[in-house]
């Protein structure tokens, strides 16, 4: 009797979270998580091609491109609606990567993509304590490598630490080679409410999906290696993230050119993003 109830409360919890998942509630609050990584993909592209252009001094992440954010008129009030956003946008990760509304399915390819979408819940949810400490006047875009560096050094310390840092690089260039791989062949999501869209929108929206899904799996790849070095080298002070990615691409031969089509590619996912957020359809 008691493992009988103990099945049907279990159940009922799965359709509620599940009911949760297909709400108009989650599909507002994924809107507004598309919006808000779209204003600051934008954000960095635009800050690269300052670089491009010798008008800056590097390239900057997801926190410099917030703490960018916040200096402008009213920034105060978009860094609020980037903290809730950013919020939403980490739970939208985990509920893509747990209920999978997205239909993905349990294959292979699939899982490749679902845990993609969880690597992508954390690294939205890491930024909301920066972002609260913009709000507050205590954060700093500097303090962003160094809490990496320390994260990464923290980690390495244990005796199993470079092996998790190897096995976390690899994955992260997985989930970047099947972002280019999704790019070049049009197969990332397209969660679009096309019968409210022209042949026009259709076929910008898809190419700027396509260059800014190739862009973003390209700059994974870049920080996956990066942590893969460190873990072989036991190199506690290897530069990782989007920043040190960009100036990975900064300093190979032609290396202006290829920043400045990564910060196009940045910004058009940041577009495909704002877009995402417009005609985004949740199909239950």
């Amino acid at each position: 009797m008691g493992a009988t109830n103990s099945t049907a409360i279990k159940a009922g919890v799965e359709r509620t979270a599940k009911k949760a998942a297909y709400s108009p509630l989650m599909e507002a609050m994924a809107r507004l998580g598309f919006g808000v990584r779209g204003l600051i993909y934008i954000t960095m592209g635009l800050l690269a091609l300052v670089v491009v252009f010798g008008k800056g001094g590097g390239p900057a992440n997801q926190q410099g491109a917030i703490a960018v954010i916040g200096k402008q008129p009213a920034g105060m009030y978009f860094l609020w609606v980037v903290l809730i956003g950013l919020a939403c946008y980490s739970l939208w990760g985990v509920i893509r990567a747990v209920f999978d509304p997205l239909h993905k399915g349990h294959g292979l390819k699939g899982w490749i993509v679902r845990i993609g979408y969880l690597f992508s819940a954390v690294s939205y949810a890491i930024l909301v304590l920066p972002t609260l400490g913009f709000i507050r006047g205590t954060g700093s875009s500097a303090q962003s490598g160094a809490q990496t560096q320390q994260s990464l050094a923290t980690i390495m310390s244990k005796p199993w630490g470079p092996w998790a840092i190897g096995l976390a690089g690899l994955m992260v260039v997985a989930v970047g080679l099947y972002q280019v791989y999704q790019g070049f062949n049009a197969s990332f999501d397209k969660q679009f409410q096309t019968y409210s869209m022209t042949a026009k929108e259709i076929k910008w929206a898809t190419q700027l999906g396509r260059l800014g899904t190739a862009t973003r799996g390209i700059i994974l790849a870049i920080i996956g290696g990066s942590l893969c070095l460190a873990a072989f080298h036991s190199n506690t002070s290897q530069p990782i993230g989007v920043d040190a990615a960009l100036t990975t691409l900064q300093r190979q031969p032609y290396g202006f050119w290829l920043l400045g089509i990564a910060a196009v590619g940045l910004i058009a996912f940041g577009i495909f993003s704002m877009l995402s957020a417009v005609w985004f359809r949740l199909q239950r």
